[in-house]
This record gives C-alpha cells, structure tokens and sequence, in this order.
C-alpha cells in the first residue's frame, strides 16, 4: 500500500476507528454496568484521573456511599484506569482530573448516546463480541474504502 492510498481512504480509516472505539466504549461500559448490577453496587463514587501535580499516579475509584473495600474487590486498577480512559474519551474533556457519579448511572449516563450514534452508523449492538475480537483485523470493505 502507498502513501497516496493511505490519505485517500483517510476519512473511512478515521470514520471506522471512531466507531470501534465506541463500539468498545459500549461493549466495556455495558459490561461494567451488568456487574455493578450483579454485584448490587450503589452509591456515589469519584473516579480521579492521573494527575503528576498531585502526585496521583494512577487512576482511583472513591467510594462515597458504599463499602470501599467491596468497590476494590469487584474493580481491578487496570480496570479502573480502562474505565477512567474509556470516560476521557468520551467526554472529550482533557481538562477533567476527576468523574463524580453514582455507580448504578453509570450505563444510563453513557450508554444511550453511545447506543445511538452506533445505530445511527448502521451498527449491529445484537451481536456479542468474542474473547478475540478486538484483536482480529477486519479487511476494509468496499463501503469502507
């Protein structure tokens, strides 16, 4: 491939790495939900993105209202900093240094406009992604193109 083809599918390459990073946003945000669901988790949180000048090195998940030590047994801090990216991301907020929620809003806060820009680009939320799927290369169709 040279580098006139690569610029001139520019757009659909941007367009399709939109998509699949909401398309993951989606599928992660859904399956934090149904385990805060599982888990009956509730209550106001404060999840703090890294910040050097406060020398918070790693994205934190706050308990406000329920039992820290149950919130640190359902969340892995790789977790945490995915959830803390995945927020970034969608917000498009680089200023934000933190995320106040309550933990059973979580997927009714993002959820719905994910859903529906997703649909809204012809996107098939009825499928489930497999364990590999985000890690096998699609060929570019000719929509794509």
């Amino acid at each position: 491939m040279n580098v006139s083809r690569l610029l001139s599918q520019r757009n659909a390459l941007l367009r399709q790495a939109r998509l699949a990073n909401l398309a993951y946003a989606y599928h992660r945000l859904s399956e934090f939900g149904a385990r805060i669901e599982r888990a009956h988790l509730e209550g106001e949180v404060t999840l703090q993105l890294v910040d050097a000048a406060k020398e918070n090195l790693w994205p934190t998940l706050t308990a406000y209202e329920c039992n820290q030590a149950v919130l640190d047994e359902h969340f892995l801090d790789e977790e945490i900093a995915e959830l803390a990216d995945i927020l970034v991301y969608l917000t498009e907020d680089l200023t934000t240094t933190d995320f106040n929620f309550r933990l059973e809003e979580l997927e009714p806060r993002f959820l719905p406009d994910l859903r529906a820009e997703l649909e809204a680009a012809g996107v098939d939320l009825t499928s489930k992604p497999g364990p590999h799927d985000a890690l096998k290369p699609r060929p570019l169709s000719e929509q794509d193109r």
